[in-house]
């Protein structure tokens, strides 16, 4: 018989999930904003702009998995995972705020030069804190339901995190000026929001430790404690890859969130440019969005149980894929029933696809986090060692790798369609914004539609997992 698991409060559970606002702010921060600042304001063309980003990325190849190591390997009385939570708040703080505060007078290539010095710290030190944070929940939650519950919270803290920063920049940082038109073509509002927002990570990672701190006494320790070393951590690596189901898993993330990263960057000129929406119309679709991530928080746990994890995430993700198609592709056919943009029905539309979207993407969010702590729990059974620190540092390099290419991708396509600098509304080509339309529209779904094939191979269910537990109890039952 399986022995009972213990459960976590709700208050634990609200804790751990605030703690992921930090990355929603983060992801906000670079996927929408950071290459529209460094293209449009600061003056660096978007094929730069992506290189980058894709150079902190090189950095993050190495602090991953380093992260999720050592934190696998550290024994402290408060714990394998706190320590490094901590540690990580102030460098994210002040490294953040120098990222949308560059010195005034640098040449192109110098302003490149301060992107990727400050875009490498911002990684490292969120990396650090992140890591442990997402290892810390395989730790709090055994039971299969519970992790979907707990990593729901997480999920919905992270996306209201991003939405709220929207909500807040479009609303208080960047409103539409005589001067600016748009207002995210003020430089001023940057330094504004680089400082708020790094104090807001800071905040959600301090609440997170303290939060969650009582349970350290009854997180699972390892038996033994092996010594850090790089050639060790390399083949921890390779073995994670050598689990089906993790290969599954990571490999349908890579392709899916890349897209949904080259979409991020391309978002602020589709809505403004090939919408033609001000900053303060921008500003209502986040509100919206939050409404829908609301609603997913007692839909996922339902959902998750009725159609096991792995549907949960298929099921989802083709309808959040088609609905984001369904009004672009209206617009570029140039359909005649479809509404203008001067019509007052084209903001609701597309506040009701955001809505569908968000209140989708959670559930598969949540699913997948869950999925990757089973794995940590069948990878032990493989093992004999627990590993949630590398298991989580792979999925977290998966994101932010495909995030960088994502990045790196969409400030070359906006290079490619030639896409103007410090562009005002209205005066793009109309041939330049049908092509931005296409590539954020059909040309990236067709990816997106691949990834779900690749999360058909994930092989771990509810049974499958209840037995994994069982045979963990024995052993250690066995071991003493």
């Amino acid at each position: 018989m399986q022995a009972p698991v213990r459960r976590l409060s709700l208050g634990t559970m609200a804790a751990f999930g605030f703690g992921q606002t930090a990355e929603g702010v983060k992801n906000a921060a670079f996927n929408t904003f950071v290459l529209f600042y460094y293209q449009q304001v600061v003056g660096v063309s978007g094929t730069l702009t992506g290189i980058a980003l894709a150079i902190a990325l090189c950095f993050d190849a190495v602090t991953d998995p380093l992260a999720g190591a050592i934190s696998d390997k550290t024994r402290t009385r408060w714990g394998r995972r706190h320590p490094f939570m901590l540690a990580a708040v102030i460098p994210l703080t002040i490294s953040f705020y120098f990222l949308f505060n560059p010195p005034e007078g640098l040449s192109e290539f110098g302003s490149f030069l301060w992107l990727a010095a400050f875009a490498v710290l911002v990684r490292g030190a969120l990396t650090f804190y992140h890591i442990p944070h997402l290892a810390l929940g395989a730790e709090l939650a055994m039971d299969y339901n519970q992790r979907s519950t707990l990593f729901a919270f997480s999920t919905l803290f992270s996306l209201a995190g991003g939405a709220l920063t929207g909500f807040l920049a479009y609303r208080l940082f960047f409103p539409t000026t005589e001067e600016y038109t748009p207002g995210l073509l003020n430089p001023d509002g940057y330094v504004s929001f680089g400082a708020t927002f790094g104090i807001v990570m800071a905040l959600a990672i301090v609440g997170c430790a303290f939060g969650t701190r009582k349970e350290i006494p009854h997180l699972r320790q390892p038996v033994t404690i092996v010594p850090f070393g790089v050639l060790r951590m390399v083949r921890e690596i390779m073995e994670a890859f050598r689990n089906r189901s993790f290969r599954a898993l990571f490999f349908g993330m890579l392709l899916g969130t890349m897209i949904i990263s080259v979409e991020a960057v391309l978002s602020p000129f589709m809505g403004l440019h090939f919408w033609e929406f001000t900053t303060e119309q921008l500003a209502l679709i986040p509100p919206i969005a939050l409404l829908g991530m609301l609603l997913s928080l007692p839909l996922t746990p339902v959902v998750t149980r009725i159609l096991d994890k792995k549907l949960a995430v298929i099921i989802p993700a083709a309808i959040a894929i088609i609905n984001g198609n369904v009004l672009i592709v209206l617009r570029l056919l140039d359909v005649p029933w479809f509404p203008t943009n001067e019509s007052p029905w084209m903001l609701p539309l597309v506040m009701l696809t955001v809505f569908i979207t968000t209140t989708v993407a959670p559930v598969i969010f949540t699913s997948i986090n869950s999925m990757f702590a089973d794995i940590a729990d069948e990878h032990e059974l493989e093992t004999g060692e627990r590993r949630e620190g590398i298991i989580y540092a792979a999925r977290s390099f998966c994101l932010k790798a495909t995030g960088a290419v994502g990045v790196m991708l969409g400030g070359f396509m906006l290079d490619v369609i030639a896409f103007p600098r410090g562009a005002p509304v209205g005066s793009v080509d109309p041939t330049t914004i049908w092509q931005l339309g296409f590539v954020q529209g059909p040309a990236t779904s067709l990816f997106s539609f691949c990834g779900l094939i690749l999360y058909a191979r994930y092989r771990l269910n509810r049974a499958r997992h209840a037995e994994i537990l069982e045979e963990l109890e024995r052993r250690r039952a066995a071991a003493g």
